[in-house]
């Protein structure tokens, strides 16, 4: 079990925040650098998959189904194995694997050895990488921050990755149009190892409480448990299912489809991904007064609930004109998705106890990203079966019914998500 020390934050000026405490902008620095380089090979692999080894629709959905099947086969052991151990260095050797991971591929490729297994391979070891990463970063922050700026450290640290999602299919597309698809890796393999060395920086220690271990298999059922037991906790796995299987499912087209069907460039193809980034930026800056003006459960019900439907203008794209409503729908979800995702992250990590916070996380985001890998094979399936378009316009419509699932739980008659600590449900 591995808990934490907290010190008592000083007073910090409102302009900067959390962004004076050390710790926090040395993790802050890692984040940003890391997003960029996923938010760059977001793009750069199916370009490289695309356009270097000629790769199908199909084939690009199998490298997205590749990146989040780990979350089925090892996200429920890893929150249990997440709570046993320091979170710091579990994050650490997460960055160097996929530091690895992403540098194979621009050698294979400059030894004319490339191949689209390998591609698949690097998918997986990455997306593994990925599941202790986010796991262990997701227990660790509420150590680092104290309860009551919880909401502030998610919408910083979202702000960035959303400010590097903007920029990171635009740096892709130059790196490809200037140099090659390949090139955008070795940029991921970098931020990687900036985070690393952030990592190493902070000063924040945790104590690791040596105490008697039960039954993986139950400690992962405790995980379970908790999060079923709760309605505010299973609503939003359910909903997070659904949705992501969809916007999975839409993503894993999108580049084909820009390029393939609208005949865009590769440059402009990540200059508009990059366009609908801009929704994140927005989102994670409006969360908090968002949260503040209507209330915080209100606020996640628009984001999630009510902006979702927009998100079907996007199959309407085309050259000229028609690409305007696939800018706007795209940043109007995403700065939804963001705004909700803020509030219900800040809310978890105070409302979880955190002993029990890595077997919770995981338990939701194994059913919320266990639904990705499915979402990308349906997606490719449909386009092989109709049209890459109408692959789009099924999963945009399972994505704005998604939000009928939040309809269903008590968020509808909350103005606030709760502020206290949740009672455990008793271990059996």
């Amino acid at each position: 079990m591995t808990t934490t020390t907290r010190a008592t934050p000083a007073t910090r000026p409102p302009r900067f925040g959390l962004l004076r405490e050390r710790d926090f902008r040395l993790l802050w620095i890692g984040e940003s650098a890391s997003s960029l380089g996923s938010a760059v090979t977001g793009v750069a692999l199916p370009l490289v998959a695309v356009t270097v080894l000629h790769a199908s629709a199909f084939t690009v959905s199998v490298l997205t189904a590749a990146t989040w099947l780990p979350w089925l086969v090892i996200g429920l052991p890893a929150g249990a194995w997440v709570d046993r151990l320091s979170r710091r260095t579990v994050m650490l050797v997460a960055d160097y694997v996929s530091m690895a991971a992403f540098l194979s591929v621009p050698v294979t490729a400059v030894l004319g050895m490339l191949t689209t297994v390998q591609l698949i391979v690097v998918a997986l070891v990455a997306g593994t990488a990925k599941v202790f990463f986010a796991t262990a970063y997701r227990a660790y922050l509420p150590s680092l921050v104290p309860g009551k700026d919880l909401l502030e450290a998610n919408a910083k640290l979202q702000g960035s990755e959303q400010v590097a999602n903007l920029a990171g299919p635009g740096v892709a597309g130059v790196l490809a149009q200037v140099f090659s698809a390949v090139g955008g890796l070795l940029v991921d393999a970098a931020s990687f190892a900036v985070s690393a060395l952030s990592l190493q920086r902070i000063r924040h220690r945790e104590v690791i409480e040596r105490a008697p271990r039960r039954r993986l298999r139950s400690e992962i059922r405790e995980g379970l448990r908790t999060v079923v037991a709760d309605p505010l906790l299973r609503g939003n796995m359910l909903y997070g299912c659904v949705a992501n299987f969809a916007l999975t499912g839409y993503a894993s087209l999108l580049v084909v489809f820009l390029v393939g069907d609208v005949g865009l460039s590769p440059g402009t193809t990540g200059g508009l991904i990059a366009a609908t980034s801009l929704g994140g930026v927005i989102g994670a800056f409006a969360a908090r007064p968002l949260a503040a003006r209507v209330g915080s459960a209100r606020a996640v019900l628009i984001g999630k609930a009510g902006l979702a439907p927009v998100g079907l203008f996007i199959a309407c794209a085309d050259q000229g004109v028609m690409l305007v409503p696939f800018v706007i729908a795209g940043i109007v979800i995403i700065a939804g998705i963001v705004a909700g995702n803020v509030i219900f992250s800040g809310f978890v990590q105070g409302y979880v106890p955190t002993t029990l916070m890595g077997r919770v996380s995981t338990s939701s985001q194994v059913v919320n990203y266990g639904a990705m890998p499915l979402g990308a094979l349906v997606a490719g399936t449909l386009a092989v079966a109709f049209s890459v378009r109408g692959a789009l316009w099924i999963m945009l419509g399972v994505f704005a019914l998604s939000g009928l699932i939040l309809l269903a739980t008590p968020l509808r008659r909350l103005r606030d998500l709760p502020s206290g600590q949740m009672e455990p449900p008793a271990k059996g």
